[in-house]
C-alpha cells in the first residue's frame, strides 16, 4: 500500500556514528514531558562486576577517549538483566579503568549542551523508539540502512586477515540507490574522504559512481533551484583524521555538531528546497553507551541467519526528522534504519528492500500531510561556537583509530583488484601502504609512549605514516570518481 501523500519532494539523511539516545537526546525529557528520556531511567543502575554501581548521571566532556565495545557479541552482553551490562562490558574490555572512566558509559549530555541536536530536538520531531537495526558494530547496521539487509553479517573485518574476508566486499544485494534507478529518481551520495556505501558491490559500477561527490557540491546544491536537487541525497561523514565529525569517540563531539549544523542551514536557507525536504539525521548504532529501553523483537530481513537471528532490534539510538511537514513534537512509534527504507518503498511506488524493511513502521506517520509548511516557527541559523571545536586532547584525535576507518583502509587496498573501476598503478599504491603502514605504525607508536627520548621522533614519524594511509584512500576516491 502507498504511503498517504505528502509535500516531501526531497530526503536528506545524515547517518552519523556511535551514540545511544540516552546519552545524546535523553534530557529533552526536560523541555518534551512525554520524551522516554533520562528521568525514566532515574533507577536503573549497571553494575562493573567489581564492585562498582553506576547510574545515568549528566556530562559534559566533549572527547571520551576509550571507545566502549560494541561488537555483536558485547552489544549481546550488554542488553543482559534489562540493559545491564553496559558497564561491566566495558570494565572486561578496560579493567584498568578509572571508576570516572567507567561512568562515561552511563552519561548524557544535559540539555543544550549539544548546540545542533538539542536545537533540532526541541523545533521538529524527536523519534524515542528509533533502534539500531541489530544489536552490533557500524557496517551491518549502515548495510541494513541502504539495503534492509547485511545478509546474515554481524561484524567488522578483524585487522589485516580483513583483508581475505569475503563478505564485505561482496554484497551485492538490492539497495535503496537500486530501487531508485529502477523507479527512475535522482539520487546522490555526498562524501568528505572515503564512503562507507562503496561496500555494496553494486555501487562500485560506474554508472553509480557519477552520483558520488564530494561534500562541497551539497553546499552548492543546495543553493540552486529546487526542481535540481536530488529526490535523495547521503551524507557520509569525514571518517579520518583530525577534521573527523562522523561523532566516533575519541573524536571532539562538537566537530559532528557543526556537521549537523550545516546540513541544516544549507537546506533551511534556501526557502524552495526547504519546503519541500526531509532531513533525517539519525545514528548507525550505539558504540556501547547506556540507553535504558530494551530493543523490541523483529522480523529477519531474509533467510540469513546461520550466525544470528536477527529477531531483535539494536539498542535505541538519536533520530531526528527535522521538516516543515513536522511539527514539534516526539514520535513514539517503533522505527529502526529500515522504516527510512520503507517510507521510501511506499512513497515512490517502489518494491519493499526485504522483509524487515516491509514490516517495518514508516516514518511516514510523523509527517504531516496537511496544513502549511512551518517555516518562520523554525530556527533559521543553528550555530556551533568555533572554540568549542578545538579538541581537550589534541593528541587523542590525532592518534585516533577504530573498526570503521581501519576497516575502510584496508576496503580501499581491496580495491586494487577491482582493475574494471580503477587504474591498477593507484590501486596497487593504496594496497601496499595500507598493509605495510598497520603494524609497523602501531608498534612505533606503543614505543614512542614508552622511551621518552625517542618518543617526539617516533611520533612524528606515526603521523606521516598515518597521514599517508589517509592520503592514498582519498587518492583511491578520487580515481573512483574521476
Amino acid at each position: 500500500m502507498s504511503a498517504p501523500a505528502d509535500p516531501i519532494e526531497h530526503v536528506v539523511l545524515l547517518l552519523m556514528e556511535n551514540h545511544s539516545f540516552d546519552q545524546m537526546l535523553g534530557c529533552l525529557d526536560e523541555v518534551l514531558p512525554e520524551l522516554d528520556g533520562v528521568r525514566n531511567a532515574a533507577n536503573k543502575t549497571n553494575d562493573d562486576g567489581r564492585g562498582g554501581t553506576f547510574k545515568l548521571e549528566p556530562k559534559t566532556e566533549r572527547q571520551v577517549l576509550d571507545d566502549p565495545a560494541h561488537d555483536h557479541k558485547s552489544v549481546l552482553k550488554q542488553l543482559e538483566n534489562d540493559n545491564g551490562g553496559f558497564v561491566r562490558a566495558f570494565t572486561d574490555e578496560f579493567p584498568k579503568s578509572t571508576t570516572e572512566e567507567r561512568q562515561y558509559v552511563m552519561g548524557y549530555y544535559p540539555l543544550d549542551f549539544l548546540p545542533a541536536l538539542h536545537t533540532l530536538g526541541r523545533n521538529f520531531t524527536v523519534c524515542d523508539k528509533w533502534f539500531s537495526s541489530l544489536p552490533g558494530p557500524t557496517w551491518p547496521n549502515r548495510f541494513l540502512a541502504l539495503s534492509g539487509t547485511s545478509m546474515g553479517e554481524v561484524a567488522m573485518p578483524a585487522g589485516q586477515q580483513g583483508l581475505q574476508e569475503k563478505w564485505y566486499v561482496e554484497q551485492d544485494q538490492d539497495t535503496i540507490f537500486d530501487r531508485l534507478d529502477a523507479a527512475g529518481k535522482s539520487w546522490q551520495i555526498y562524501y568528505y574522504d572515503f564512503p562507507c556505501s562503496l561496500l555494496f558491490k553494486n555501487q562500485r559500477h560506474p554508472a553509480n559512481l557519477a552520483h558520488y561527490a564530494n561534500i562541497q557540491k551539497f553546499f552548492e546544491q543546495a543553493t540552486g533551484p529546487e526542481p535540481d536537487f536530488p529526490a535523495f541525497t547521503f551524507i557520509e561523514p569525514r571518517y579520518f583524521g583530525v577534521g573527523q565529525n562522523d561523532d566516533h569517540p575519541p573524536h571532539n563531539a562538537m566537530k559532528a555538531q557543526k556537521l549537523i549544523a550545516d546540513t541544516y542551514n544549507a537546506l533551511r536557507s534556501n526557502p524552495a528546497l526547504w519546503a519541500r525536504t526531509l532531513l533525517v539525521v539519525a545514528y548507525d548504532e550505539h558504540g556501547g553507551f547506556y540507553d535504558h529501553v530494551v530493543p523490541p523483537a523483529a522480523v529477519p530481513p531474509d533467510g540469513n541467519t546461520k550466525d544470528y537471528a536477527f529477531n531483535q532490534l539494536g539498542v535505541r539510538v538519536p533520530a531526528l526528522l527535522v521538516s516543515p511537514w513536522c511539527d514539534s513534537r516526539v514520535e513514539h512509534t517503533v522505527f529502526d534504519h529500515t522504516s527510512l527504507l520503507r517510507y521510501l518503498c511506499d512513497k515512490w511506488n517502489m518494491p519493499p528492500l526485504g522483509e524487515r524493511a516491509k514490516a517495518a513502521n514508516s516514518i511516514a506517520t510523523a509527517i504531516r500531510t496537511t496544513g502549511d509548511p512551518r517555516i518562520d516557527d523554525t530556527p533559521a541559523f543553528i550555530r556551533v561556537a568555533t572554540q568549542d571545536l578545538i579538541p581537550d586532547d589534541p593528541l587523542a584525535e590525532q592518534d585516533a583509530t577504530n573498526h570503521n576507518s581501519e576497516g575502510l583502509h584496508q576496503f580501499a587496498a581491496y580495491l586494487r583488484r577491482e582493475s574494471d573501476s580503477l587504474s591498477a598503478a593507484v590501486v596497487a599504491i593504496a594496497a601496499d601502504v595500507a598493509i605495510k603502514i598497520n603494524a609497523w605504525t602501531r608498534f612505533k607508536d606503543r614505543l614512542g609512549r614508552q622511551v621518552v627520548t625517542l618518543g617526539n621522533w617516533l611520533r612524528k614519524d606515526f603521523q606521516h605514516q598515518k597521514l599517508a594511509k589517509e592520503n592514498v584512500t582519498n587518492a583511491t576516491m578520487e580515481k573512483l570518481t574521476g
